[in-house]
């Protein structure tokens, strides 16, 4: 088993996701992350993404530890309402925890075994004593006689009622994460439950599928359990046609109690405040939707066959008569200290923005499939980033030689005057 699994399924969580995320969702493929506990939480996770990718296709942490946007693609019973949601996942940031006193490895794998089918368990690993991996997580592979598959759990917590809270456990967007079946429901208890079912990489090179479901309390407990139809959740050969546990035993799994006095505590002392212990300075935050602003910018011809995304990240397919393109644009407030790591040798305008431009292969395994993208940063530190794409989906193949938007359109769209009017 490789012995770096982990990091995937746990570190990187939301992001996740935005996490973290498998081959589908890497975190060092350019990433555009929106969603977060806590403004602080967004603007670093974003640099972290940014910084390790250039930022200009969605990490969509949703099933494998990624972002997960609301969208279209959602499942039977998509959560209408979640504004009680304590959080949840399908994207979602890995909050920051202070490890329960209850802790310990022998604990945690004693609780998975516990609550598995009959069968053989092996690998079984452990982390949450703090460092690097404060949040209590799970890792093992469990044989029910038809094949191995690894099981891994994660524990975390979210801000009751956030926006982290309702990414968690909304069903990722089809247009990014090709998946056969989700639905997000909500318990008795208040808390809320999504179901997925996946693969480990959207392009399906590897017919490895990755099975999911992420709770939510109302107190904003977490609880992510994954598995896959492999003993790894990559680079590992498929055992069995589909994961160990039924979505009716994942959905058991998930919802025990056991978990919730393993959950982290709260953290208390020291938020909202700088590492001075003086009260952090206010920060723009984008107050407009980016899709919909996207869609009054859009060149004539260009028409609007779906959109979605929601906030600061919105995606458009549109199409001029030659074939669906996907263009989709990113809106980055207080991101001037990235200048010097993503924009080094950059167009500088008279007014002070930064513009760099890139035309290079998609990177989500589409056949033919190429990326056109315009990225620029304001003085103020606004940052705009918006991609286009020769095909509806980054991981279907080209529907067309170019994309429908020219660099220079997408260059236009990026420096229009409307995205400094929507901060607030």
């Amino acid at each position: 088993m490789p012995t770096d699994h982990h990091d995937d399924a746990f570190d990187n969580r939301l992001g996740a996701a935005l996490r973290q995320t498998g081959d589908t969702f890497d975190t060092d493929r350019p990433a555009l992350i929106a969603a977060g506990q806590t403004r602080g939480r967004r603007l670093r996770l974003r640099r972290r993404a940014a910084v390790a990718g250039g930022a200009a296709s969605i990490a969509l942490v949703g099933v494998a530890g990624a972002l997960v946007l609301s969208g279209s693609g959602g499942g039977s019973s998509d959560v209408r309402d979640q504004r009680s949601v304590g959080a949840g996942p399908v994207t979602v940031a890995p909050a920051t925890s202070i490890t329960p006193p209850s802790f310990s490895s022998e604990r945690m794998i004693a609780t998975l075994t516990q609550l598995l089918p009959e069968g053989k368990v092996s690998g079984a690993e452990a982390w949450g004593g703090g460092g690097e991996r404060p949040a209590p997580s799970v890792w093992l592979v469990h044989d029910d006689g038809e094949g191995g598959g690894a099981i891994s759990v994660g524990l975390s917590r979210v801000e009751p009622g956030s926006q982290a809270a309702r990414d968690a456990v909304t069903c990722p967007d089809k247009v990014y994460v090709p998946h056969d079946s989700c639905r997000s429901d909500r318990l008795s208890d208040g808390s809320v439950l999504m179901l997925f079912q996946g693969y480990e990489y959207p392009d399906r090179r590897v017919e490895t599928r990755l099975w999911r479901a992420e709770l939510v309390t109302p107190e904003g407990e977490q609880v992510s359990v994954s598995e896959w139809n492999a003993e790894a959740e990559k680079d590992a050969p498929i055992t069995r046609a589909e994961p160990p546990l039924s979505l009716a035993q994942l959905k058991a799994v998930a919802t025990a109690g056991q978990w919730l006095a393993l959950v982290p505590a709260a953290p208390d002392a020291g938020k909202g405040q700088t590492d001075g212990g003086r009260p952090a300075d206010p920060q723009a935050t984008f107050g407009g939707s980016a899709v919909d602003t996207l869609v009054t910018l859009l060149p004539e011809g260009a028409k609007v066959v779906d959109k979605g995304g929601e906030g600061e990240f919105g995606y458009a397919v549109v199409d001029d008569g030659k074939g669906r393109s996907l263009v989709q644009i990113n809106v980055q407030p207080a991101m001037g200290d990235i200048a010097g790591e993503l924009f080094t040798g950059a167009e500088n305008l008279p007014d002070g923005t930064l513009v760099t431009t890139r035309q290079g292969p998609g990177e989500k395994g589409g056949e033919g499939v190429v990326m056109w993208t315009a990225d620029t940063l304001r003085t103020d530190g606004l940052r705009v980033v918006i991609s286009a794409f020769n095909s509806g989906a980054q991981h279907t193949p080209a529907t067309r030689e170019a994309p429908a938007l020219t660099v220079e359109q997408l260059r236009g769209i990026a420096l229009d005057p409307k995205w400094p009017t929507l901060l607030k």
